[in-house]
């Protein structure tokens, strides 16, 4: 099995876009990428814009190639809805389009699915299921909240296993805090976890200490109790400047154990850019 991270917060946009093959296919997970509107009262930067556009083509140029494609949630950064073609002829996994969902990503799934009408080969709800391709079998988990409560909706985490390897993409789970976000991972047991981490940069705000409180918990039992050498946490995490500093007993666990706590950057053999919570320093250097 190989994983390649294609478009992340670590790599300078919002994204969780990720591409995992197999002997029997090629499955790209959450194919958007976006950036955020406003941080520090500042619109993206020029290099942030860049940056997007060639995470988008990288992202273009996979779905191309790739046999199944997932849409875990109906937010941009994780689909284009005005890009229909991109899903031409492929197998599409959505979140339940109607089910466990706010009005928001119902609405935007609606429109979604208007503008795919007859493009891809297939389209099947995740939520819950699982699907067998030759010797790989995708697994998805019941809905989940997207973050530490269902004002935002709710999003479906992804397992994939083949050939005695089993990997685990979380989607937005923002810790992950709560109970069922973390007793999926646990129940799979994966080898490898792309992990939405802690909301830090809204601490206080829209994230609470309790939350990063528990997720830390959380992550460190992914360390203990599952086979999980590699542990990735990206997006919502990588908005902070000093993400290593908030989970620091993760770190501590994850060298205790042997085991790797790294961004999805450092994953893929990149330099960190996480332009987004750079922002303020981006401008500056302009200026």
């Amino acid at each position: 099995m190989e994983i390649t991270p294609l478009a992340f917060d670590s790599f300078g946009a919002r994204s969780m876009a990720t591409v995992i093959e197999t002997d029997d296919l090629s499955i790209l997970i959450d194919p958007g990428v976006a950036l955020g509107p406003s941080r520090h009262r500042l619109p993206p930067h020029p290099l942030e814009i860049k940056r997007e556009r060639e995470l988008w083509q990288d992202i273009n140029d996979h779905a191309a190639r790739a046999d199944v494609l997932v849409v875990s949630h109906y937010h941009y950064d994780h689909h284009n809805p005005e890009e229909p073609m991109l899903y031409g002829d492929k197998i599409l996994y959505i979140k339940h389009p109607e089910e466990n969902i706010n009005k928001s990503q119902t609405t935007r799934a609606a429109y979604f699915l208007k503008k795919l009408k007859d493009i891809p080969k297939s389209i099947k709800t995740a939520d819950g299921s699982e699907f067998v391709h030759g010797k790989t079998l995708i697994r998805f988990s019941d809905a989940v909240c997207h973050g530490t409560n269902p004002r935002l909706g709710y999003v479906v985490q992804t397992s994939i296993e083949f050939g005695g390897e089993k990997f685990i993409h979380t989607s937005d789970v923002e810790g992950p805090a709560m109970p069922d976000q973390i007793r999926f991972v646990i129940d799979e047991q994966p080898d490898v976890v792309i992990l939405d981490g802690p909301m830090t940069y809204m601490l206080g705000f829209r994230y609470s200490k309790k939350s990063l409180e528990l997720s830390i918990e959380n992550m460190i039992r992914i360390i203990t109790e599952t086979p999980a050498h590699t542990i990735i946490p990206d997006h919502h995490f990588m908005r902070d400047l000093r993400y290593r500093e908030w989970i620091a007993p993760v770190y501590e666990a994850a060298d205790d154990a042997g085991k790797r706590v790294i961004t999805a950057a450092e994953y893929a053999g990149r330099d960190i850019e996480n332009l987004e919570a750079r922002r303020k320093e981006l401008y500056g250097a302009r200026l």
